[in-house]
């Protein structure tokens, strides 16, 4: 009677595993097929300009305290500025040297002039460079 048992509850456990082995390969299969109608991403001219020796990119954001602490402070005025859209948010803020660049896309003409107006506010007017660009909602 013992060794039926233990039958039963070894067939109860394979029965799982090729079950849970279906349905994980069943939701693999969607992910993968809803992404072939969507366009892809093309980030070619941006990857080109930040090629540059003299475009300042996020691994050349400086170390020291004084400058770490700058991108802090800016990064955290715009992440408490809730009516900005999440392009916003994630903006680039690289400090080097006392001075700001900001990168990446935001919604619209207002989101930029607020973040470009928070930097501004943090290290003073002349030591922010805005390189965002408006890429309104499609």
């Amino acid at each position: 009677m013992n060794v039926m048992r233990k039958m039963n509850v070894m067939r109860k456990m394979w029965t799982f595993l090729i079950f849970s082995s279906l349905l994980g390969s069943g939701s693999l299969f969607a992910q993968s097929s809803g992404q072939e109608g969507s366009t892809p991403a093309d980030n070619t001219t941006v990857n080109q300009r930040d090629r540059y020796p003299n475009e300042p990119t996020a691994d050349q954001q400086k170390n020291n305290p004084s400058d770490r602490d700058i991108t802090q402070q800016v990064r955290q005025a715009i992440i408490k500025d809730r009516s900005l859209s999440s392009y916003a948010h994630n903006v680039k803020v690289i400090t080097q040297n006392g001075q700001v660049t900001l990168k990446g896309p935001v919604r619209s003409d207002e989101e930029k002039r607020a973040i470009e107006a928070k930097a501004t506010e943090i290290v003073g007017d002349g030591k922010v460079t805005s390189e965002l660009e408006v890429k309104p909602k499609q």
